[in-house]
């Protein structure tokens, strides 16, 4: 390897680090090792919002609507304009299906934050977990190298990290009725603006298909 290529790839790992911040160690007491319940609520919900997603290539944003029935079933659809193709997808469990235009896929972030943008912690299997807790504040890494870190607020998820290497690398936050998702290495974010939450009787069949 040449000396200029040897400090290309030096600057882009470094460059690469610099973009994911460091993991803090838990801060609080010790508490026991299990989560509050974020099992979605026996009510069929539709969510509208307003979107806006941006990485180094594309800027896209619109109007969006969110069908959420439990246990686990999602339906997606964002609408945008400017010539951009928007889409829609169905998640259940963790199976996530684009519904004809795979672009969507670009927009929305990995499935288990995913679920933490509605609530709901579903994460991959773990052996370890170590969970602390300061006042109405709760943390808890679950796994080891990467793990996952979920912040609870008065038993509410607030925030799910996912931490490799000892740095965050992806995560999403909740805050009243903003949703952001970020992963600065590929320079991605996703803010979700609630506007509207209506609940219904059910949905239609095709809603999953």
């Amino acid at each position: 390897m040449g000396f200029n290529r040897a400090v290309a790839v030096v600057v882009l790992l470094l460059t690469t680090a610099s973009c994911a911040p460091h993991a803090a160690p838990l801060r609080g007491a010790v508490a026991p090792a299990r989560l509050p319940p974020t099992a979605l609520p026996p009510l069929h919900r539709k969510f509208l919002f307003h979107w806006s997603y941006s990485d180094r290539d594309i800027r896209a944003r619109g109007d969006g609507a969110a069908r959420v029935a439990p246990p686990d079933s999602v339906r997606i659809d964002l609408f945008i304009g400017q010539g951009l193709q928007g889409g829609s997808a169905v998640l259940i469990g963790d199976e996530l299906r684009a519904a004809g235009n795979d672009q969507i896929r670009r927009y929305l972030p990995p499935i288990p934050l995913l679920w933490a943008a509605l609530g709901r912690v579903a994460i991959p299997p773990a052996g370890d977990t170590i969970v602390r807790r300061t006042g109405d504040t709760l943390r808890a890494d679950i796994g080891r190298d990467p793990r996952w870190r979920t912040i609870f607020i008065e038993d509410t998820v607030r925030r799910l990290e996912l931490i490799d290497g000892g740095r965050i690398r992806q995560w999403v936050t909740r805050t009243g009725n903003q949703v952001r998702y970020e992963y600065p290495r590929q320079g991605r974010t996703l803010d979700l603006t609630i506007t509207r939450v209506d609940t219904v009787s059910h949905f239609d069949a095709t809603t999953w298909r």
